[in-house]
């Protein structure tokens, strides 16, 4: 008898138990792991949801607040004082389309890149795939990302009604694509920039700083158009460029984009992705001895 139930024992507990092993490759993602801990990693969006506006008087409102006010200022400032062309387009509609498609680009970046020092804590005690981290505030900003679309839908209804010279096409269905691309490009950029804020910290606090200036070179407040053709396969090679001006082209009617421009973008997103999760794989085997 008690060699039968310490075999029982023995049964469940390797049924229950998980070995854990180094990873012996950098591109030993671990995919089908990760999908293992899905309900982790729901369970990390409905957290990340419900505490950035917890106990706010206007809670998920924000979401709508931030980027009307960012466009009216953009409006003000780029619009009517400076003058900047937004090819023929209202102010206020090319104002939000960009900032639509940036924020969830920015948001993407700004949080990820915090993975490793914001959660160091659990993750000295607390055994799961380091990547549900990064994904969980991916899909996070998504919800937001929906949001704040469906605001821009309100606008862009309104200035219709008003017959103001937007004109929606059938590109609309390759914005699921461009979505997925950015976040594939947020991803992998946090992802880097997390790796090396474990040994920088200084490149934490220059995130915010950049992240700004790279919104100014990313077409949010001029049309590429506006850019002299001889200089214009420079703002090519930054990757949100052709997302934003494909977003405008698809929803307003207006934007200077080519299929080039869009591999180009796409093959870098695709780079960035694959360089931030080869970069996080390496150091969650070591962030602990430098956290």
């Amino acid at each position: 008898m008690p060699d039968a139930v310490s075999s029982e024992e023995e049964q469940g507990f390797a049924e229950w138990s998980k070995v854990i092993t180094p990873r012996r490759n950098l591109f030993d993602f671990r995919w089908r792991e990760l999908w293992a801990y899905r309900d982790l990693v729901l369970l990390m969006v409905r957290r990340d949801f419900v505490a950035t506006y917890k106990q706010t008087v206007l809670g998920p409102l924000w979401f709508l607040i931030q980027p009307l006010l960012t466009t009216l200022m953009f409006t003000l400032v780029f619009g009517r004082i400076a003058r900047l062309s937004t090819d023929r387009l209202p102010q206020f509609l090319f104002y939000l389309s960009g900032l639509v498609a940036w924020n969830y680009f920015a948001d993407c970046v700004n949080k990820t890149a915090s993975t490793f020092t914001r959660n160091a804590g659990i993750f000295g005690k607390v055994y799961f795939p380091r990547l549900a981290v990064p994904i969980s505030i991916v899909i996070t900003n998504l919800i937001s990302f929906l949001l704040q679309f469906g605001f821009f839908v309100i606008f862009l209804l309104y200035f219709i009604v008003r017959g103001s010279p937007v004109h929606p096409n059938w590109h609309m269905i390759v914005a699921p694509v461009l979505l997925l691309q950015m976040a594939a490009l947020g991803l992998g950029a946090g992802c880097l920039v997390s790796s090396l804020t474990t040994r920088y910290r200084d490149l934490a606090l220059a995130v915010t700083f950049g992240m700004q200036l790279w919104m100014y070179a990313s077409s949010v407040v001029y049309p590429l158009s506006q850019i002299p053709e001889k200089f214009r396969w420079i703002f090519i090679l930054n990757p949100m460029v052709p997302i934003i001006e494909s977003f405008r082209f698809a929803f307003l009617g207006s934007g200077v984009i080519e299929i080039w421009q869009l591999a180009i973008s796409f093959a870098i997103s695709m780079a960035t992705l694959v360089a931030g999760v080869v970069m996080f794989n390496r150091v969650e085997q070591t962030v602990m001895d430098t956290v």
